[in-house]
Protein backbone atom coordinates (compact mmCIF):
# COMPACT_ATOMS: atom_id res chain seq x y z
CA UNK A 1 0.00 0.00 0.00
CA UNK A 2 3.26 2.12 0.56
CA UNK A 3 4.69 1.35 -2.40
CA UNK A 4 1.34 2.05 -4.71
CA UNK A 5 0.88 5.56 -2.62
CA UNK A 6 4.57 6.92 -2.58
CA UNK A 7 3.81 8.99 -6.22
CA UNK A 8 1.83 10.92 -4.17
CA UNK A 9 3.81 12.46 -2.09
CA UNK A 10 6.72 12.65 -4.17
CA UNK A 11 7.93 14.02 -7.57
CA UNK A 12 9.37 11.89 -10.42
CA UNK A 13 13.13 11.90 -10.64
CA UNK A 14 13.44 13.69 -13.46
CA UNK A 15 10.46 16.41 -12.55
CA UNK A 16 11.45 19.32 -11.11
CA UNK A 17 7.52 19.32 -9.75
CA UNK A 18 7.41 19.94 -6.12
CA UNK A 19 4.86 17.54 -4.55
CA UNK A 20 1.17 18.38 -3.19
CA UNK A 21 2.35 18.72 0.49
CA UNK A 22 5.54 21.76 -0.74
CA UNK A 23 2.31 23.72 -2.28
CA UNK A 24 0.20 23.78 0.19
CA UNK A 25 2.00 24.34 3.37
CA UNK A 26 4.19 26.95 1.11
CA UNK A 27 0.20 28.47 0.21
CA UNK A 28 -0.95 28.04 3.86
CA UNK A 29 2.18 30.39 5.03
CA UNK A 30 0.85 33.56 4.10
CA UNK A 31 -2.80 32.58 4.96
CA UNK A 32 -1.44 31.83 8.55
CA UNK A 33 0.73 35.33 8.70
CA UNK A 34 -2.93 37.74 7.91
CA UNK A 35 -4.65 36.74 11.24
CA UNK A 36 -1.80 36.31 13.01
CA UNK A 37 -0.85 39.94 12.60
CA UNK A 38 -4.69 40.77 12.61
CA UNK A 39 -4.90 39.31 16.84
CA UNK A 40 -1.33 41.06 17.77
CA UNK A 41 -2.82 44.60 16.32
CA UNK A 42 -6.27 43.90 17.78
CA UNK A 43 -3.87 43.44 21.47
CA UNK A 44 -2.10 46.92 20.34
CA UNK A 45 -5.57 48.63 19.82
CA UNK A 46 -7.55 46.86 22.89
CA UNK A 47 -4.10 48.29 25.12
CA UNK A 48 -4.48 52.19 23.55
CA UNK A 49 -7.57 52.45 21.45
CA UNK A 50 -6.56 56.28 20.65
CA UNK A 51 -2.79 55.43 19.47
CA UNK A 52 -3.07 52.37 17.82
CA UNK A 53 -6.95 52.28 17.04
CA UNK A 54 -6.61 53.23 13.26
CA UNK A 55 -4.26 50.17 13.12
CA UNK A 56 -7.43 48.06 13.54
CA UNK A 57 -9.72 50.26 11.58
CA UNK A 58 -7.31 50.38 8.30
CA UNK A 59 -5.76 46.77 8.64
CA UNK A 60 -6.71 45.37 5.57
CA UNK A 61 -5.49 48.76 3.47
CA UNK A 62 -2.19 48.56 5.28
CA UNK A 63 -1.70 44.68 4.83
CA UNK A 64 -2.17 45.58 1.72
CA UNK A 65 0.31 47.91 0.46
CA UNK A 66 2.78 45.41 2.97
CA UNK A 67 1.77 42.88 0.70
CA UNK A 68 2.05 44.55 -2.74
CA UNK A 69 5.73 45.71 -1.76
CA UNK A 70 6.91 42.39 -0.18
CA UNK A 71 5.34 40.41 -3.18
CA UNK A 72 6.64 42.90 -5.60
CA UNK A 73 10.22 42.48 -4.68
CA UNK A 74 10.44 38.72 -4.14
CA UNK A 75 8.94 38.54 -7.88
CA UNK A 76 11.39 40.89 -9.31
CA UNK A 77 14.14 39.15 -7.27
CA UNK A 78 13.78 35.88 -6.80
CA UNK A 79 10.83 34.86 -9.71
CA UNK A 80 8.74 33.54 -6.52
CA UNK A 81 6.51 34.83 -3.82
CA UNK A 82 7.77 35.41 -0.36
CA UNK A 83 6.11 31.79 0.84
CA UNK A 84 7.14 30.09 -2.34
CA UNK A 85 10.72 31.52 -2.38
CA UNK A 86 10.73 30.41 1.78
CA UNK A 87 10.14 26.25 0.58
CA UNK A 88 12.61 26.89 -2.09
CA UNK A 89 10.16 27.70 -5.23
CA UNK A 90 10.09 29.51 -8.45
CA UNK A 91 7.69 30.67 -10.94
CA UNK A 92 8.37 29.32 -14.50
CA UNK A 93 6.36 30.56 -17.51
CA UNK A 94 4.98 27.75 -20.21
CA UNK A 95 7.44 29.04 -22.73
CA UNK A 96 10.55 27.33 -20.69
CA UNK A 97 12.75 28.22 -17.92
CA UNK A 98 14.74 31.48 -16.52
CA UNK A 99 17.04 32.39 -14.14
CA UNK A 100 14.87 32.92 -10.93
CA UNK A 101 17.46 36.29 -10.07
CA UNK A 102 16.72 38.05 -13.61
CA UNK A 103 12.73 37.74 -12.28
CA UNK A 104 9.27 36.85 -13.57
CA UNK A 105 8.59 38.32 -17.46
CA UNK A 106 6.96 41.64 -17.50
CA UNK A 107 3.30 40.37 -18.14
CA UNK A 108 3.53 37.16 -15.78
CA UNK A 109 4.91 39.50 -12.93
CA UNK A 110 1.84 41.60 -12.92
CA UNK A 111 -0.27 39.21 -13.60
CA UNK A 112 1.35 37.46 -10.43
CA UNK A 113 1.22 40.79 -8.12
CA UNK A 114 -2.22 41.44 -8.97
CA UNK A 115 -3.14 37.59 -7.94
CA UNK A 116 -1.22 37.68 -5.01
CA UNK A 117 -1.55 40.73 -3.09
CA UNK A 118 -4.87 42.85 -4.83
CA UNK A 119 -7.09 40.11 -5.48
CA UNK A 120 -7.40 39.25 -2.07
CA UNK A 121 -7.84 42.20 -0.28
CA UNK A 122 -10.67 42.98 -3.12
CA UNK A 123 -12.41 39.58 -1.93
CA UNK A 124 -11.97 40.51 1.75
CA UNK A 125 -13.58 43.84 1.07
CA UNK A 126 -16.37 42.06 -1.09
CA UNK A 127 -16.99 40.17 1.97
CA UNK A 128 -17.16 43.00 4.10
CA UNK A 129 -19.38 45.14 2.09
CA UNK A 130 -21.73 41.72 1.32
CA UNK A 131 -22.26 40.87 5.31
CA UNK A 132 -22.83 44.24 6.25
CA UNK A 133 -25.86 44.61 3.32
CA UNK A 134 -26.90 41.17 4.38
CA UNK A 135 -27.20 42.57 8.53
CA UNK A 136 -29.39 45.97 7.08
CA UNK A 137 -31.78 43.63 4.91
CA UNK A 138 -32.43 41.74 7.89
CA UNK A 139 -34.19 44.90 9.58
CA UNK A 140 -35.90 45.78 6.22
CA UNK A 141 -39.35 44.47 4.91
CA UNK A 142 -39.73 46.51 1.83
CA UNK A 143 -39.28 44.10 -1.42
CA UNK A 144 -36.81 45.70 -4.14
CA UNK A 145 -38.04 48.60 -6.37
CA UNK A 146 -35.76 49.51 -8.85
CA UNK A 147 -33.45 47.30 -11.42
CA UNK A 148 -30.75 47.88 -9.23
CA UNK A 149 -31.95 46.42 -6.26
CA UNK A 150 -33.27 43.68 -7.74
CA UNK A 151 -29.97 42.81 -9.12
CA UNK A 152 -28.47 43.57 -6.23
CA UNK A 153 -30.69 40.57 -4.62
CA UNK A 154 -29.89 38.11 -7.60
CA UNK A 155 -25.78 38.83 -6.79
CA UNK A 156 -26.58 38.06 -3.17
CA UNK A 157 -28.75 35.01 -3.51
CA UNK A 158 -25.78 33.60 -6.43
CA UNK A 159 -21.97 34.62 -4.52
CA UNK A 160 -22.23 31.67 -2.30
CA UNK A 161 -23.13 29.27 -5.50
CA UNK A 162 -20.00 31.20 -6.94
CA UNK A 163 -17.64 30.68 -4.27
CA UNK A 164 -18.62 27.03 -4.10
CA UNK A 165 -17.51 26.83 -7.63
CA UNK A 166 -14.65 28.31 -6.99
CA UNK A 167 -13.55 26.00 -4.02
CA UNK A 168 -14.60 23.07 -6.30
CA UNK A 169 -12.51 23.95 -9.35
CA UNK A 170 -9.30 24.61 -6.69
CA UNK A 171 -10.21 21.03 -5.27
CA UNK A 172 -10.38 19.57 -8.81
CA UNK A 173 -6.90 21.37 -9.89
CA UNK A 174 -5.11 20.27 -6.29
CA UNK A 175 -6.77 16.34 -7.20
CA UNK A 176 -5.42 16.31 -10.75
CA UNK A 177 -2.15 18.03 -9.58
CA UNK A 178 -1.26 14.93 -7.25
CA UNK A 179 -2.24 11.97 -10.03
CA UNK A 180 0.48 14.32 -12.16
CA UNK A 181 -2.72 15.26 -14.95
CA UNK A 182 -1.96 19.35 -14.75
CA UNK A 183 1.60 21.06 -14.11
CA UNK A 184 -0.31 24.16 -12.02
CA UNK A 185 -2.00 23.40 -8.32
CA UNK A 186 -4.17 26.27 -8.13
CA UNK A 187 -5.69 28.28 -10.55
CA UNK A 188 -4.01 31.27 -9.44
CA UNK A 189 -1.12 30.43 -11.18
CA UNK A 190 -2.91 28.76 -14.08
CA UNK A 191 -4.56 32.44 -14.79
CA UNK A 192 -0.90 34.20 -14.21
CA UNK A 193 0.57 31.76 -16.73
CA UNK A 194 2.97 29.85 -14.51
CA UNK A 195 3.81 26.78 -12.74
CA UNK A 196 6.22 26.17 -9.89
CA UNK A 197 9.51 24.36 -10.07
CA UNK A 198 12.44 23.96 -7.56
CA UNK A 199 15.25 26.66 -7.21
CA UNK A 200 18.15 24.69 -9.20
CA UNK A 201 21.77 25.22 -8.22
CA UNK A 202 22.68 27.86 -10.79
CA UNK A 203 19.30 29.77 -9.12
CA UNK A 204 20.87 29.33 -5.46
CA UNK A 205 24.22 31.20 -6.90
CA UNK A 206 22.67 33.64 -8.97
CA UNK A 207 20.65 35.27 -5.97
CA UNK A 208 23.77 34.61 -3.54
CA UNK A 209 25.23 37.39 -6.06
CA UNK A 210 24.47 40.27 -5.05
CA UNK A 211 24.79 42.67 -7.82
CA UNK A 212 26.86 46.27 -6.68
CA UNK A 213 24.42 49.24 -7.47
CA UNK A 214 25.64 51.77 -10.27
CA UNK A 215 26.50 55.06 -9.02
CA UNK A 216 24.60 57.72 -9.97
CA UNK A 217 25.82 59.19 -13.23
CA UNK A 218 25.82 63.11 -13.32
CA UNK A 219 24.14 63.06 -17.04
CA UNK A 220 21.28 61.27 -15.51
CA UNK A 221 17.80 63.62 -15.50
CA UNK A 222 15.78 64.07 -12.22
CA UNK A 223 13.10 61.95 -13.03
CA UNK A 224 15.87 58.67 -13.68
CA UNK A 225 17.41 59.89 -10.17
CA UNK A 226 14.00 60.47 -8.27
CA UNK A 227 12.68 56.77 -9.47
CA UNK A 228 15.98 55.25 -9.18
CA UNK A 229 15.92 56.90 -5.03
CA UNK A 230 11.97 55.56 -4.82
CA UNK A 231 13.12 52.11 -6.37
CA UNK A 232 15.30 51.68 -3.21
CA UNK A 233 13.90 53.06 -0.69
CA UNK A 234 10.72 50.60 -2.06
CA UNK A 235 13.22 47.78 -2.09
CA UNK A 236 14.82 48.63 1.32
CA UNK A 237 10.98 49.04 2.80
CA UNK A 238 10.63 44.54 1.16
CA UNK A 239 13.73 43.60 2.65
CA UNK A 240 13.32 44.41 6.34
CA UNK A 241 9.46 43.40 5.76
CA UNK A 242 11.16 39.70 4.10
CA UNK A 243 13.69 39.91 7.19
CA UNK A 244 10.84 40.17 9.63
CA UNK A 245 8.52 37.87 7.93
CA UNK A 246 11.46 35.02 8.09
CA UNK A 247 12.36 35.91 11.63
CA UNK A 248 8.97 36.11 12.77
CA UNK A 249 7.40 33.48 10.78
CA UNK A 250 7.00 30.92 13.64
CA UNK A 251 6.17 33.34 16.25
CA UNK A 252 3.24 34.50 13.87
CA UNK A 253 1.92 30.76 13.62
CA UNK A 254 2.56 30.70 17.51
CA UNK A 255 -0.23 33.34 17.76
CA UNK A 256 -2.57 31.97 15.25
CA UNK A 257 -2.68 28.60 17.43
CA UNK A 258 -2.17 30.57 20.61
CA UNK A 259 -6.10 32.32 19.13
CA UNK A 260 -7.24 29.33 18.05
CA UNK A 261 -10.84 28.39 18.36
CA UNK A 262 -9.37 25.85 21.34
CA UNK A 263 -7.90 28.22 23.17
CA UNK A 264 -10.65 31.21 23.16
CA UNK A 265 -11.20 30.41 26.63
CA UNK A 266 -8.18 30.64 28.09
CA UNK A 267 -7.08 33.83 25.85
CA UNK A 268 -10.59 34.86 27.53
CA UNK A 269 -9.50 34.92 30.98
CA UNK A 270 -6.11 36.28 30.49
CA UNK A 271 -7.16 39.45 28.19
CA UNK A 272 -10.63 40.07 28.98
CA UNK A 273 -11.52 44.08 29.91
CA UNK A 274 -12.08 45.21 33.31
CA UNK A 275 -15.91 45.75 33.42
CA UNK A 276 -15.63 50.12 33.11
CA UNK A 277 -17.21 52.55 35.89
CA UNK A 278 -20.84 53.98 34.61
CA UNK A 279 -21.21 57.05 33.22
CA UNK A 280 -21.44 59.86 36.01
CA UNK A 281 -24.02 61.72 35.40
CA UNK A 282 -24.07 65.57 36.70
CA UNK A 283 -27.65 66.69 36.07
CA UNK A 284 -30.71 66.52 37.66
CA UNK A 285 -32.42 63.55 37.92
CA UNK A 286 -35.04 64.44 34.82
CA UNK A 287 -32.85 65.80 32.70
CA UNK A 288 -30.13 62.33 33.43
CA UNK A 289 -33.47 59.82 33.10
CA UNK A 290 -34.10 61.07 29.77
CA UNK A 291 -30.39 61.28 28.49
CA UNK A 292 -29.73 57.72 29.86
CA UNK A 293 -32.82 55.91 27.84
CA UNK A 294 -31.34 58.18 24.33
CA UNK A 295 -28.98 55.79 22.04
CA UNK A 296 -25.31 57.39 21.45
CA UNK A 297 -25.69 56.21 17.86
CA UNK A 298 -29.10 57.03 16.42
CA UNK A 299 -29.26 60.08 19.02
CA UNK A 300 -33.13 59.24 19.49
CA UNK A 301 -34.69 56.95 22.41
CA UNK A 302 -33.73 53.65 22.19
CA UNK A 303 -35.87 50.62 21.11
CA UNK A 304 -34.83 47.18 22.39
CA UNK A 305 -31.47 47.85 24.75
CA UNK A 306 -28.76 45.80 24.24
CA UNK A 307 -25.34 46.53 26.30
CA UNK A 308 -21.99 46.46 25.00
CA UNK A 309 -19.60 44.12 27.57
CA UNK A 310 -16.63 45.54 26.26
CA UNK A 311 -17.40 49.01 27.20
CA UNK A 312 -20.86 49.30 28.99
CA UNK A 313 -22.54 51.83 27.11
CA UNK A 314 -26.36 50.82 26.14
CA UNK A 315 -27.72 51.39 22.76
CA UNK A 316 -30.41 50.35 19.92
CA UNK A 317 -30.18 46.42 18.85
CA UNK A 318 -30.19 47.10 15.40
CA UNK A 319 -27.83 50.29 15.88
CA UNK A 320 -25.17 48.42 17.73
CA UNK A 321 -25.27 45.14 15.91
CA UNK A 322 -25.18 46.29 12.57
CA UNK A 323 -22.26 49.14 14.29
CA UNK A 324 -20.28 46.28 15.65
CA UNK A 325 -20.77 43.79 12.66
CA UNK A 326 -19.52 45.90 10.20
CA UNK A 327 -16.39 47.83 12.47
CA UNK A 328 -15.69 45.18 15.13
CA UNK A 329 -15.41 47.99 17.71
CA UNK A 330 -17.15 49.79 20.37
CA UNK A 331 -18.07 53.33 18.93
CA UNK A 332 -17.49 55.41 21.68
CA UNK A 333 -14.76 53.69 23.57
CA UNK A 334 -12.97 51.94 20.78
CA UNK A 335 -12.34 48.41 22.20
CA UNK A 336 -12.49 45.85 19.82
CA UNK A 337 -15.70 44.03 19.84
CA UNK A 338 -17.22 41.40 18.44
CA UNK A 339 -21.31 40.08 18.55
CA UNK A 340 -20.96 37.89 20.90
CA UNK A 341 -20.27 40.98 23.66
CA UNK A 342 -24.09 41.85 23.08
CA UNK A 343 -26.19 41.67 25.94
CA UNK A 344 -30.01 42.18 25.56
CA UNK A 345 -31.38 44.19 28.09
CA UNK A 346 -35.06 43.02 29.33
CA UNK A 347 -36.85 45.52 31.91
CA UNK A 348 -39.03 44.07 34.84
CA UNK A 349 -42.07 45.08 33.18
CA UNK A 350 -41.20 44.21 29.66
Amino acid sequence: MAERGAHLTTAAPAEDRPSIFEVLAQDSLMTAVKPALLHAVKILATSNPARYGVLWRRFDEIYAILDVLLQHHFLSRTSASFSENFYGLKRVGEEGTRAAHLGLRRRQHWRSLFLLALLPYLHTKLEKVLARQRDEDDFSIRLPQSFMQKLYRAFLAAYPFVCMAWDGWVFCQQLLYVFGKTRTHSPLLWLAGVKLSYLTANDIHGLDLKPSSPALRPSQSFGEKFQRLVSTAVGGVAVSLSTSLSIGVFFLQFLEWWYSSENQSTVKSLTSLPTPPPPIHLHSQETSHTHIKVCPLCRKVRTNDTALATSGYVFCYKCIYVFVKANHRCPLTGYPSGLQHLIKIYTPDG
